[in-house]
């Protein structure tokens, strides 16, 4: 699956910007957010779409997309997402985190696409990188899927998930 580097960036700033501290602490965290965006958009009246195009690897800590890393890297390198280790809390690794002075281009997003991520910063913005791996761990396109496995999208459809928020 090829992905949309425009809409991936615009989601990354996206989810920053809507942060309440204009800021994601963890990779694990914004990991488990590009999850919920590409998932919920598949699922969303059955569109069978993504946004950023990424496929997803069950890992231990929950859905990881393949190619976050590399998007992320490029954007640092651009100077459109600011990267640092944060020691956040005494006797664990440094957090990193994400901020930017970017603002997202919504131009890019049809309106369903807008109702996803506006819907996945209402659910889950202010949830913890722990608390997202638990809740993924539970559904359906983690559980059904061996370690390092790619995981179908189709397998969103075996959440069902509650949109009526997202009209």
């Amino acid at each position: 699956m090829a992905i949309d580097e425009q809409k991936y960036e615009n989601v990354i700033l996206y989810l920053i910007a809507n942060m309440r501290d204009g800021m994601i602490h963890g990779k694990k965290k914004l990991a488990k957010l590009l999850y919920y965006v590409d998932f919920d958009r598949f699922e969303y009246k059955e569109s069978m779409e993504t946004i950023t195009g990424d496929s997803y690897r069950h890992r231990p800590m929950g859905p990881v997309p393949d190619q976050f890393q590399d998007v992320v890297e490029r954007m640092r390198q651009q100077g459109r997402i600011n990267v640092k280790e944060i020691q956040e809390y005494d006797m664990y690794r440094p957090t990193t985190v994400y901020s930017s002075d970017v603002k997202p281009d919504m131009s890019v997003f049809d309106e369903d696409d807008k109702r996803i991520l506006e819907r996945v910063i209402r659910h889950y913005g202010a949830s913890s990188g722990r608390d997202l791996e638990l809740q993924s761990h539970g559904e359906a396109p983690w559980r059904a899927v061996g370690e390092k496995e790619d995981i179908p999208f189709e397998l969103a459809f075996y959440r069902e998930t509650d949109f009526s928020d997202a009209m």
